[in-house]
């Protein structure tokens, strides 16, 4: 009889059935914050732009509907505190808030352009710089301008040149388009006129009173801007215009004070020194408003970063800074509202 021995008995070990299982991604911590820093670095670069931008059009068109509603009415842009603050007649009736898309496309394209004008002179040089960051505000338009944050250093005289004249060249020449239009929009103004809280100082900017005269070859009996019932495109000009001068101000990190640096870095530490007591004496008899600019200057952030100054301006440069200084004569206005200075409230 044969006897059968097992010495060992091997049983295969199941599949894995992996349809039945879930395994976890893990991601290594290194790369978890890469994903949040880019998450955070796009949202900062294209989310906080779009929503600036998205809240200003909602402040400006606010703002631009109670303008044409005047102007539909034969009044002046602001004759009351409401006129100001419009939320609550805009609530009464919703429908109202598309009355303000003329003003609020206008002064937005203006202040886009002007910032863009800034943002590609950047990338022509190679500096980086941040998308236009329109800012809404409680102000007289709904919104307190534009700005774009330079990322890294300026290289060079040239760029500085550029970075500083590009910017208002096309913000003006916007602004030349949108008063053009804006004058052939309005009308005469009336006898009998509701006195308006808030007009415009005069005289008014160069420009207003050129635009007009030679509008008049084409478009006879035109009014001129101190005469007309004011479209809420005109206004929207008039912004363009006094944005345009404030940023030409010859001080600080503003577009003249970058320019005027590039020219000569000593004069423009010289100018930024005085010019907080000069616009203190015009607030006094022109503008309070010229006081916040001078405090403004005053601040350490205000102050003009180096820039290598050692290569020559050169023809193209020196041109476009005489350009720049011409749109500020241009767009310059002492007075930009009527009695709005320290002398006339004392008074």
């Amino acid at each position: 009889m044969t006897e059968l021995h097992v010495t060992e008995m091997r049983i295969p070990a199941p599949k894995p059935d992996y349809r039945s299982q879930t395994c976890p991604l893990r991601i290594p911590a290194r790369s978890r914050f890469r994903l949040r820093s880019g998450f955070r670095s796009h949202l900062m670069e294209y989310g906080l732009p779009l929503l600036l931008l998205a809240l200003s059009i909602v402040t400006t068109t606010a703002i631009g509907a109670r303008f044409m509603h005047n102007f539909l009415s034969g009044q002046p842009a602001v004759v009351n505190e409401g006129d100001l603050w419009p939320w609550s007649w805009l609530l009464q009736h919703p429908s109202r808030f598309l009355l303000g898309w003329p003003f609020s496309a206008a002064l937005l394209g203006i202040l886009l352009t002007h910032e863009f004008g800034h943002y590609f002179a950047c990338r022509a040089h190679g500096i980086r710089a941040t998308l236009p960051w329109v800012l809404p505000a409680p102000t007289l338009s709904g919104t307190a301008g534009a700005v774009i944050r330079l990322r890294s250093r300026i290289p060079n005289r040239h760029a500085l040149v550029d970075v500083g004249v590009y910017g208002p060249l096309a913000g003006y020449a916007a602004s030349l388009i949108v008063v053009a239009a804006g004058l052939l929009l309005s009308h005469p103004a009336p006898r009998g006129t509701a006195p308006a809280l808030v007009d415009f100082g005069e005289p008014v900017p160069l420009t207003l009173s050129i635009i007009p005269r030679l509008l008049s070859h084409l478009h006879p009996g035109i009014a001129t801007f101190e005469h007309a019932t004011r479209h809420p495109v005109l206004i929207a000009g008039w912004v363009g215009l006094f944005i345009t001068a404030l940023n030409l101000i010859p001080g600080g990190q503003l577009d003249g004070g970058h320019i005027l640096y590039a020219i000569s870095p000593r004069w423009q530490r010289t100018v930024t020194r005085i010019l907080p007591l000069a616009l203190l004496v015009c607030g006094f008899f022109f503008w309070i408003g010229w006081i916040l600019w001078g405090m403004i200057l005053l601040i350490p952030a205000m102050r003009h970063p180096y820039v290598p100054t050692d290569q020559p301006l050169g023809t193209k440069r020196i041109v476009l800074c005489c350009l720049a200084l011409a749109v500020f004569a241009l767009t310059f206005a002492a007075e930009p509202f009527a009695g709005s200075s320290i002398r006339s409230y004392l008074h």
